[in-house]
């Protein structure tokens, strides 16, 4: 039975990973390289070795609503899109509400986390760690999760770019940009059309003297501020969209979401547009860039041929001369440098993880990796579903199957992430947020069931259905049940319109044609739900009779499963 749990770093996935196994009766310590909380929200002057860091002006591309944790809503006066400082405080508060810091140990650095010689038996890890002093110390644990992130090794593809030691200027990687301060006056390359390279690109352009923003595939430009002014996150991540997604085929929502896009501002016409579909990858989100491209001070680029003292050459031949500066916005490497190389399982170009959190190969499921996801949602709320996940596995109430079956649903992953998404190894992870949540939920035992709220809450259902899928929905149920998820989800609206509240106008009613529209979408989708259901199951009217007479949840969600 597995009571004391090893966390590797102290960052969002950190923190509700320490409050998931406080949450089961378990013991974690917490072990944090850096002198703070936060991860790649802890702002640093100087960026540290072997950490991910972030520059000065960095705000979030996610809304508040859509990133906070399940039971801790950020607070209502809190901006939408929240600069970092804001958010290590929200994360100081949530480690504050749910007495996290007294299990975190700071200023320590996890060297080798290896199998104890009687793993096959204790399913235990020796975790050894080093302090600010130089200092080891040997720990044994039951199980151990690591959170240590992917932001962490720059990628910097010097032999890509034949040349660049001829370069007369300045080079360095995205990850080592703080501000804009000294790109003044200058002509600047970047190399990476990514959300980093396009906000390095738009804040330098407002002081250089000239941005060119160079890339190899072009990218699909989302705007953060959507239809009605609302957080773009909030106006399409519903459960009504994403039953849409799973009724109509992917051509489809490509050739709506691009005409969209495109009646916005003309990818073709930008020099944005890319080789692939809009939903083959995460998009960039940047309100910005499309109006300094159109003002001319960022130029889009293709990809670049060679480098020739201060003269950049791309594919197609042109050239910009005295150059001065070059931003490598080029993503990262990954890797666990504290594990045993042969720890983890290799497929394709990912870290092949059971369900993308358990090593498949182990004779015991006591070492998870948590956060190391990457989907069109906040990393927090995928990370804490893992970890809710992980933690009932630990303990015992949640079986995996063989290690043959996990190592075929490892591999089946692969495929589908190879046939729905552009990857590479430097973007070996795509998933679907809503789907991926709901898997997990399911397995929890924490996923709402809209035909049960369709019953028993009509009012929460349409919440459910037409809002945002918060995280405040795998609180409704189930184990970790929050009483207050309810009214979370109710105020979620409430808290996005707060922080606009700064002059008192006149509010327009509603239409009655809207509400007549979506009262029949409603119908509709409500309607061939339940045939579905019926299809797949022929006598679900009579069980659903049979329990509403007794409106017994339980009963209807056994039959139900």
């Amino acid at each position: 039975m597995v009571q004391t749990v090893a966390v590797i770093g102290a960052g969002p996935s950190g923190l509700c990973s320490v409050k998931a196994c406080l949450e089961e009766g378990m013991v974690p310590t917490c072990f944090e390289s850096g002198d703070d909380m936060g991860g790649l929200w802890r702002f640093k002057e100087v960026s540290e070795p072997n950490r991910a860091n972030i520059y000065r002006s960095l705000t979030i591309n996610i809304s508040k609503e859509m990133m906070c944790y399940s039971d801790f809503p950020i607070p209502a006066d809190y901006p939408n899109y929240m600069h970092h400082s804001k958010i290590l405080t929200y994360f100081r508060m949530y480690a504050e509400h749910f007495k996290l810091r007294e299990h975190i140990r700071y200023q320590t650095s996890v060297k080798r986390v290896t199998q104890r010689p009687d793993f096959a038996r204790t399913g235990q890890w020796e975790v050894v760690t080093e302090n600010r002093d130089g200092q080891e110390e040997r720990h044994v644990f039951d199980a151990v999760i690591c959170c240590s992130g992917h932001y962490t090794y720059p990628n910097l593809p010097l032999k890509d770019f034949p040349g660049i030691e001829t370069f007369e200027g300045q080079y360095f990687h995205s990850w080592d940009y703080k501000g804009s301060e000294d790109m003044h006056g200058k002509r600047v390359v970047v190399i990476g059309i990514g959300n980093s390279g396009s906000d390095i690109a738009v804040e330098s352009s407002k002081i250089a003297d000239q941005v060119y923003l160079s890339t190899r595939r072009g990218a699909w430009v989302v705007r953060q501020v959507s239809d009605d002014g609302l957080p773009v996150d909030m106006k399409y991540n519903t459960r009504f969209v994403h039953i849409l997604f799973q009724l109509f085929p992917m051509a489809f929502f490509n050739w709506f979401g691009e005409n969209k896009l495109n009646a916005m501002y003309d990818h073709t016409m930008y020099a944005l547009k890319p080789k692939h579909r809009l939903f083959s990858q995460v998009p960039v989100i940047n309100d910005d860039l499309p109006l300094r491209i159109l003002s001319g001070s960022v130029v889009i680029k293709p990809n670049v041929k060679e480098i020739r003292g201060s003269t950049v050459v791309f594919d197609d031949g042109t050239t910009v001369e005295k150059v001065d500066t070059i931003v490598f916005a080029t993503g990262y490497n990954y890797d666990f440098p504290y594990l045993p190389k042969d720890t983890m399982y290799k497929t394709g170009h990912r870290v092949g993880l059971y369900k993308y959190v358990f090593p498949p190969n182990m004779q015991h499921p006591t070492l998870a990796v948590v956060g190391f996801i990457h989907g069109l949602g906040a990393i927090m709320v995928q990370a804490e579903m893992q970890v809710r996940w992980a933690t009932r596995v630990f303990k015992g109430l949640i079986k995996l199957p063989s290690n043959s079956a996990m190592l075929q649903a490892v591999e089946r992953d692969t495929k589908e992430i190879e046939n729905h998404y552009i990857l590479s190894k430097l973007t070996p992870l795509q998933v679907d947020f809503v789907s991926y949540m709901d898997d997990l939920a399911g397995e929890i035992g924490v996923r709402p069931s809209l035909l049960w709220l369709f019953f028993t809450d009509y009012q929460l259902f349409k919440k459910v259905l037409w809002g945002p899928v918060t995280a405040y929905q795998y609180r409704l149920m189930g184990p970790g049940k929050w009483d207050g998820a309810r009214r979370a989800i109710f105020t979620q609206f409430d808290r996005m319109f707060h922080p606009l509240k700064t002059r008192q106008v006149e509010k327009e009613k509603p239409s009655l044609i809207g509400r007549l529209i979506k009262m029949s979408l409603t119908a509709m989708v409500g309607g061939a739900g339940i045939y579905c259901i019926h299809l797949q199951n022929p006598n679900i009217l009579s069980i659903i009779e049979s329990n509403l007479r007794t409106l017994t949840p339980s009963g209807f969600l056994s039959h139900v499963q």
